[in-house]
């Protein structure tokens, strides 16, 4: 690897003015990404890894600016480096996109809803060469090829001999054309969250950057999406040279992420930011066997682990603590009350303890279709999302529910409430059939049956105060006589979630993601529900913020006998919550059984494939990938 800097930042600052005071999101940072090499940025939420790399970008969102400090760039090796930070904005767009790649978070709100992804695609490549649109088209067809999207012109041309073997080479000439056009012709909403940060990819290296910048490139996809993603990075990142235009110019990467599990799979040297500073900074190797710094400490410690199921989480709070002082803000470093680890045979025990009541829900056959319309508007079949599920959940019991996005979970959940109508099979509530119920009875039922959805921003009305929020549950079911008792209800729960009930008067905008699904589970838990559905409660959370919130969950299970069902994509997640989980795929129910023996020993393909997909962050898997590396590398 070549040891060459492209990208050198000094001492950057970012500000940001506001009417009260000045903030600073980037305070005086300084890092090196090497030619070839891996730069892993991680923090939580507000840590100011984004905004490094929108300063990268030049694109820093008014009315904040960089208020001090330089980037380098060496675009080319042997080239002069060029100090981003004095050009002017119109030289600096020849650079971004061009030289400096990026891939955003949200893939669908950086794409236009309006134009197909292969127009999207050529104007990226058109915008820094200058070529015709035939050479455009053929660069796109490549890039999307490039990143999987699209088969090679052999693969595609074997699919149509395998299908039909007489077929003569004009014949298939053209079907392959077709095939690479309806790829180009896509609209974003015709594809996959996956696809759609395949093409993302593909935009971003179209130009063949020195640099690809990707901010939480798969924060919003399945463990299993997650893990092509990585591979199809390291992959443009490591290729031999000739099979790859991006491995000829040994193409440097700076992931940002949250999480620590996702840059063991992929950096070589790792940044740890925290308001606004790099606290820690290390090769992967050194920061995964030998943190020194407390925030660094908490963040690899907050993720739950697979191989192991304490009583609770340990939190950054754990590991460190804010002080004020004469000389300012100081973190003080504690040392962490480690918390038991629950045995499966004692886990084993409360199962079989919770089995012996009668169910709180059962499912019998449960089937959710929804109609695809003919010409005329007639149904000409269903779209089966739940096909023949039959399920239990005991009082006091977590079932955990995983699979991809797709296989039917939310809808599952979402029809156990009636918040979708079932087209056969039955669902019991505490032995009443209540696919029958409606209206009044229906209205009641809900009073009992709750669900935590898993955009908190997007489930809060944001006209709405907090206050108002949690008590307007109350409020429609006539739980509270007064108003005052409906009050002392919302500080109550707002309290117990760990908020502080003088804020009820402001509005969600003005909370963190984390506070946010605080209110929502305050909501929640207004009437005194029996049974709640958590969909997906946890999955935009930082680690940190998760393991803060499904600690909260279980405490309020045991406060308030709740019985959960917990939906996610991310089985770390569902083994350190569940005490039975439920493998989905296809609107199936394909494996069951409890935490323990479902992650030891699973059965089915599709479940080996989701545990596989859950990057460990253990020092094993960080020397295996860096051999995987030195092999391809040569």
């Amino acid at each position: 690897m070549s040891k060459e800097i492209v990208l050198d930042v000094r001492d950057l600052r970012v500000e940001f003015p506001t009417d009260e005071k000045l903030i600073t999101a980037v305070d005086g940072i300084s890092f090196q990404v090497h030619r070839g090499q891996t730069l892993g940025i991680v923090g939580e939420s507000g840590s100011g890894k984004s905004v490094t790399s929108l300063a990268v970008m030049g694109l820093v969102p008014t009315p904040g600016k960089v208020s001090g400090g330089e980037i380098w760039l060496r675009s080319e090796e042997g080239a002069e480096p060029i100090n981003l930070v004095q050009l002017p904005q119109k030289q600096m767009q020849k650079y971004r996109g061009g030289q400096i790649g990026m891939i955003f978070q949200e893939p669908m709100s950086s794409l236009n809803p309006v134009y197909t992804c292969g127009f999207q695609l050529m104007e990226a490549i058109r915008q820094h060469q200058n070529i015709s649109q035939a050479e455009a088209r053929r660069q796109a067809i490549a890039r999307l090829q490039e990143v999987k999207l699209l088969k090679s012109d052999e693969e595609l041309r074997q699919e149509y001999l395998d299908k039909q073997s007489k077929l003569d080479k004009r014949k298939l000439r053209q079907l392959v054309n077709q095939q690479k056009q309806a790829m180009l012709d896509r609209y974003p909403h015709e594809i996959s969250g996956g696809q759609l940060q395949r093409v993302m990819i593909a935009i971003a290296i179209s130009c063949n950057p020195a640099v690809l910048i990707a901010d939480e490139p798969t924060t919003a996809l399945d463990v299993t999406v997650q893990a092509t993603i990585l591979d199809l990075l390291r992959e443009l990142r490591d290729a031999p040279t000739g099979l790859m235009q991006s491995a000829r110019r040994q193409m440097s990467m700076m992931f940002i992420t949250h999480d620590l599990g996702l840059i063991a799979e992929i950096a070589d040297c790792v940044a740890v930011m925290y308001q606004g500073k790099i606290v820690e900074y290390g090769s992967v190797g050194q920061i995964f066997s030998n943190p020194q710094h407390p925030y660094t400490k908490g963040l690899l410690a907050c993720r739950p682990s697979l191989e192991r199921r304490p009583q609770h989480l340990l939190t950054v709070s754990d590991f460190m603590s804010i002080e004020t002082t004469p000389r300012g803000v100081e973190i003080q470093e504690k040392k962490p009350d480690i918390p038991p680890q629950v045995s499966g045979e004692a886990q084993k025990q409360r199962l079989l303890k919770l089995q012996r009541q009668q169910p709180l829900l059962e499912v019998h056959n449960l089937q959710v279709g929804f109609p695809v319309r003919g010409v005329f508007g007639q149904t000409r079949r269903y779209l089966m999302a739940v096909n023949g599920v039959s399920l239990e959940v005991y009082p006091g019991e977590t079932l955990g529910l995983v699979g991809e996005s797709g296989c039917g979970k939310t809808t599952l959940g979402r029809t156990l409430l009636r918040l979708i109508e079932p087209i056969g099979g039955q669902i019991l509530f505490e032995g009443q059939n209540i696919t029958t119920l409606s209206g009044h009875l229906l209205r009641q039922l809900r009073q009992e049956m709750q669900i935590i959805f898993q955009n908190p921003f997007s489930s809060l009305d944001p006209r709405m105060k907090i206050g108002d929020a949690v008590m307007e549950p109350l409020l429609i079911h006539s739980a509270g006589k007064t108003q005052r008792q409906r009050r002392e209800r919302a500080v109550y729960l707002l309290e117990r979630v760990g908020l502080n009930p003088n804020r009820m008067n402001r509005y969600p905008h003005e909370f963190s993601g984390g506070q946010r699904q605080r209110i929502s589970i305050a909501r929640a838990l207004a009437l005194n529900p029996k049974f709640i559905i958590c969909d997906e409660s946890v999955s935009s959370l930082d680690v940190s913020v998760q393991a803060q919130v499904l600690n909260l969950l279980k405490e309020l299970q045991e406060e308030f006998n709740l019985t959960y069902i917990f939906i996610s994509h991310d089985l770390s997640v569902v083994k350190f919550m569940s005490d039975r989980i439920l493998v989905m795929n296809s609107g199936q129910i394909v494996e069951q059984g409890d935490s323990e023996s479902l992650y030891h020993e699973p059965k089915e393909e599709y479940t080996r494939a989701l545990i596989s997909s859950i990057p460990t962050g253990s020092l094993e898997q960080i020397q295996k990938r860096q051999q995987q590396r030195s092999a391809r590398c040569g």
